[in-house]
């Protein structure tokens, strides 16, 4: 008789618990345990609460990769939510194996979740473990870099650009102008546009005085012994994760969930330019390493960069004013005071467009800093390690960017990883 100690984790958020009772199975690579119940003396499974049972198995069912998860109310008692956080099961040979599960559980079906190890889709055996992988296709090392942009992206279109939305009521450009400017960006966005060293050198700014965007993404105008850049902190931590992974190039080249990936991103995202300098396939771990890089800076300290500063800038109206009144002036000295005010905005459509602002550099109750992660995706040793590297790094470097801000009449900040979000969920 082979046991396994299982652990179940219920999350902390309000109305995570359940009171309906909850099965579990365990799928290992050499055979798999009942459908069994895990009766709660209890009562439920409550919020914040670690429950601990004992599954019973006839046999080691060697290396486990699933588990599999299900509900069902109680006869007279309603069917309620579960937010589940993590499994862990500790084995019969004294190993211990974390299923990462972070979802709500609100139907009556049975869920898989894969054991927390990472495998590459060509490492992957078990039928069962293939079939889950591919539902976690739009899911890895990317899921804290995409928290709630989904969300804001849905509310963008439903508040700022719909037939009611602020920008058609009040901006300049109305709605259908704004699809316009956005169409417009999107054709001339480059790849190299989005890699910071690159796009500083492509625009000539890589001497001038004073730029703190620059020194604190790319170099530092202070001692560089004391803290590494933001950009290459992302890229060493992005570096060792992969290369824990990946070994040679030809591990990426016969990756398909990769290749599949980046071909994605190319006809979706840069809409098939090749003039883009997007690549259509990953040949290298250098090059995986890169675009990964990317997609994680500008989730975060860019869109950190191009955000959180609207308000401080645009409280000033006539900095950014929502729309004008009058086109504006088309030579020197046709502009006096009176114009001015006929120009700009009135009271009304200026605080529609301050307010938006403000919503938008806004620092939110759930906040999660760039390198937390609550959610323990990783299990093994190796990206842990690195993790906790890049979380000491980024202390560091907060306390020199306040160091230098300290001498400052108006503090850059924006870049400080105290006040960084690790995704775009605003």
């Amino acid at each position: 008789m082979a046991q396994y100690k299982v652990t179940v984790f219920t999350g902390s958020m309000v109305q995570a618990g359940t009171m309906n009772k909850l099965y579990i199975k365990l799928v290992g690579a050499e055979g798999e345990s009942d459908h069994r119940w895990l009766a709660n003396l209890k009562g439920g499974f409550y919020q914040g609460a670690a429950d601990l049972f004992t599954v019973c198995c006839s046999a080691p069912l060697g290396r486990l990769l699933l588990v599999e998860l299900d509900k069902k109310p109680l006869p007279l008692m309603p069917q309620d939510a579960w937010f589940c956080s993590k499994v862990t099961v500790e084995t019969p040979e004294g190993e211990t194996a974390h299923f990462p599960v972070y979802r709500w559980i609100s139907d009556l079906e049975k869920h898989l979740f894969r054991e927390g190890t990472a495998y590459r889709v060509f490492d992957e055996k078990h039928p069962l473990a293939i079939y889950c992988r591919e539902k976690e296709l739009k899911s890895r090392l990317l899921i804290p870099h995409t928290r709630y942009t989904l969300q804001i992206n849905f509310l963008a279109r439903l508040l700022l650009i719909s037939k009611d939305g602020v920008f058609t009521q009040f901006a300049a450009s109305g709605g259908e102008g704004m699809f316009t400017i956005l169409q417009r960006a999107v054709s001339s966005l480059t790849y190299s546009s989005l890699c910071l060293p690159e796009d500083i050198a492509a625009r000539g700014l890589e001497s001038i005085p004073n730029f703190y965007y620059r020194d604190d993404g790319l170099r530092l105008g202070y001692d560089p012994q004391v803290c590494m850049l933001l950009w290459d902190m992302i890229h060493r931590l992005v570096q060792g994760v992969i290369g824990h992974y990946y070994k040679s190039d030809f591990d990426v080249q016969q990756d398909s969930e990769l290749q599949n990936w980046i071909k994605d991103i190319f006809i979706h995202g840069f809409l098939s330019r090749a003039s883009s300098g997007v690549p259509q396939s990953l040949d290298t771990v250098k090059e995986l390493v890169k675009i990964v890089t990317v997609a994680i800076f500008t989730g975060s300290a860019q869109h950190s960069a191009v955000n959180s500063g609207q308000f401080d800038y645009g409280s000033w109206m006539p900095n950014t004013p929502i729309t004008l009144q009058l086109p504006p002036p088309s030579g020197k000295g046709q502009c006096n005071e009176a114009l001015l005010f006929r120009t700009l905005p009135d009271v009304n459509t200026t605080v529609q467009g301050m307010s938006m602002m403000w919503l938008l550099s806004k620092q939110y109750p759930d906040f999660v800093r760039l390198g937390e992660y609550p959610e323990g995706h990783f299990s093994e040793d190796a990206p842990c390690r690195l993790i906790k590297t890049f979380q000491a790094e980024l202390k560091a470097f907060s306390q020199s960017v306040k160091a230098r801000n300290s001498g400052l009449d108006v503090p850059y900040t924006y870049l400080d990883p105290e006040l960084i979000e690790n995704s775009v969920a605003l």
